[in-house]
């Protein structure tokens, strides 16, 4: 290719061309006939893809179309790039932000994503991870924690539904076999005795003279006497938008 200064179109062979611009840049692209169209290829210019590379890759994308495939649409699918679990969830949960929420307000269900999924599959990418992958996440918790687990699978179900709207994934969502795989769960035979409204005055006597730590005393009575949430009492705040109510139901 020496003397190829002028602008213009200068043949290698094969279909490979040295294009020159009228600004004096220089860049390689291979003309090739692919499914009945012509199609022109631009494989990069000449000072990061060298005559050899140029050369190999064009061999590459002639033999695409030869077997009948488009080289275009295999470079796309080729230099896509498929995001890892921790990134699929924080693009699946962009259009699914409640209203009033910033930008910063964590999506739903990430906090528990951060605790029990991210440390296992948050870093492999979505097109990577199995049914064994997630069963090796939902087994610790499934009998000990089923309410968290069912919640996990929930949002891990979410995830791969999206991957695969967005063409990361093909086939079937990998949360589908996951039950095959785990124990039935079963709901608690019994539920904590409550204690009866006209033994609260007594209670709190008994409570009072306790010697455990005052603060806590001091909490439990505050929460037996304005029947709030345990959350509020301990300072955990309520949720955004979420109305405050009574946790238990008394007189009056």
């Amino acid at each position: 290719m020496r003397g190829a200064a002028k602008p213009g179109r200068y043949a290698d062979g094969n279909g490979l061309y040295l294009v020159v611009d009228p600004s004096g840049a220089k860049r390689w692209v291979l003309r090739v006939v692919a499914q009945r169209r012509r199609r022109d290829i631009g494989l990069g210019g000449v000072k990061v893809v060298s005559l050899a590379d140029a050369r190999e890759l064009a061999a590459g994308y002639r033999r695409i179309a030869r077997d009948g495939g488009d080289p275009l649409a295999e470079r796309r699918r080729s230099q896509a790039t498929v995001p890892t679990f921790e990134a699929a969830r924080s693009r699946s949960t962009v259009n699914r932000r409640p209203a009033g929420a910033t930008p910063s307000t964590p999506p739903s269900g990430f906090s528990t994503l951060r605790e029990y999924v991210f440390p296992v599959i948050g870093q492999r990418c979505v097109d990577q991870i199995d049914t064994p992958d997630l069963l090796k996440i939902l087994s610790p918790v499934w009998l000990t924690k089923p309410e968290t687990a069912r919640r996990v699978k929930q949002h891990i179900a979410t995830v791969f539904d999206w991957a695969r709207a967005a063409g990361h994934r093909s086939g079937d969502n990998p949360v589908d076999g996951v039950a095959k795989g785990l124990p039935k769960q079963y709901d608690r035979a019994a539920h904590m005795t409550a204690l009866p409204y006209g033994d609260a005055p007594a209670f709190i006597a008994r409570l009072n003279s306790d010697d455990s730590d005052e603060l806590v005393r001091l909490a439990f009575e505050f929460l037996i006497l304005t029947v709030t949430c345990t959350g509020e009492v301990v300072g955990r705040p309520l949720a955004r938008n979420q109305p405050r109510r009574r946790c238990v139901d008394h007189p009056g």
